[in-house]
């Protein structure tokens, strides 16, 4: 998130949670990306007193209905696991042809201060391939080959940091509130 905020909201200082004080993770019980994201940017200001931003996102299947959705990072139970969850997921999309593998990852980017409460969403289109690869990356990046990359079939997981972030559901949300926080804090 600040390698992608500090030059669109260039005024503004952005700070890591490492640069706060600790707080308290909260339970991400939303039914959806909007509502988790809003959850823990809600935690953050009361946390610090802080302005705060906060994403959730997560991979939708569309062959899974939309799974796994919310519960990407818990796919496979906890503790939260990206091995276990990669795996799942290929054991459940086993039998389903190619051409039915589209999916898209999804984020939601929340902004509160006192006051203000802003959400917005970004997406990837893309499909899940049979087999891992790249280093890059977390999560499903190893499976999901973005839209934009098809033809050279490359994952997520093989983009570079500045490809990734051009195209990615995290990078368009933050792009698209990044405007938005800084009239907010005008």
């Amino acid at each position: 998130m600040e390698r992608i905020l500090e030059p669109l909201v260039p005024d503004v200082a952005v700070v890591g949670l490492d640069d706060v004080d600790g707080y308290d993770e909260p339970v991400e019980d939303g039914a959806t990306f909007a509502d988790n994201a809003l959850i823990k940017a809600r935690a953050g200001l009361a946390a610090t007193g802080l302005p705060a931003v906060a994403d959730d996102s997560g991979l939708c299947v569309d062959a899974l209905n939309g799974m796994p959705g919310v519960l990407s990072a818990r796919w496979s139970g906890r503790p939260k696991s990206d091995e276990r969850n990669n795996t799942l997921l290929l054991e459940q999309l086993e039998d389903v042809p190619d051409d039915r593998r589209t999916a898209h990852f999804t984020a939601a980017v929340a902004f509160c201060a006192p006051g203000v409460e802003l959400v917005v969403e970004g997406r990837m289109d893309g499909a899940v391939i049979r087999e891992q690869r790249g280093s890059g990356g977390f999560g499903y990046d190893v499976l999901f080959v973005p839209d934009e990359h098809v033809e050279e079939g490359r994952t997520a997981a093989e983009l570079d940091v500045a490809e990734k972030d051009a195209i990615s559901h995290r990078g368009r949300a933050l792009r698209a509130i990044a405007p938005q926080v800084a009239a907010a804090l005008r």
